[in-house]
């Protein structure tokens, strides 16, 4: 059994959530978020009790993970439609720098062209100034799979730390040739 998988899953103020044939269907203030889970777990709303309960319906390997990955997942879809997630990206480098334009996230980040990546439907990016870039959205996963397709146009290179980062990322710096007589 998952330790993690065991725990219940409060439901907040706001939030609705039904299971109707392995389909979990999760609404909230910031929108709806849907999930088929696997046939190895069952889950079940205790609406008594405000919660969502996760079980897994055999002891094999599969099972077990399964129902770890479907309570973190459960959780993940009511804390999006509830508060939502964020990522925030900082591009540093001189002359490095990035824009929206329509529904099209721009970037310069040292290459001969900009980098011009479509923003989803789903999401909400904006660029509080050039050098910052925040993705809004409810789905956890295409957050956090946007933040790192923008940041791998521009890793953060390691001599002096020019890139696309998450803010607060620490880039160890190499020294240089200088440095190393």
């Amino acid at each position: 059994m998952s330790r993690l998988g065991k725990k219940p899953v409060a439901i907040p103020e706001k939030v609705t959530i039904s299971v109707a044939d392995r389909v979990i269907n999760v609404e909230g203030p910031l929108g709806k978020l849907t999930y088929e889970h696997r046939p190895e777990v069952t889950v079940t709303v205790n609406s008594d009790a405000n919660e969502v309960v996760v079980s897994a319906n055999s002891e094999t390997r599969d099972a077990k993970s399964f129902h770890g990955l479907t309570r973190a997942l459960v959780a993940n879809m009511m804390e999006g439609v509830s508060k939502g997630y964020e990522k925030r990206l900082e591009i540093v480098g001189v002359g490095y720098l990035a824009a929206i334009a329509g529904d099209v996230l721009q970037m310069r980040v040292g290459y001969a062209n900009e980098i011009h990546k479509k923003i989803p439907a789903d999401l909400t990016v904006t660029c509080p100034d050039q050098t910052h870039i925040l993705v809004k959205g409810i789905n956890k996963q295409r957050v956090g799979q946007f933040a790192a397709e923008c940041r791998s146009a521009r890793k953060p290179e390691p001599y002096k730390g020019k890139g696309v980062r998450y803010q607060g990322e620490q880039v160890k710096l190499k020294p240089g040739k200088a440095a190393s007589k």
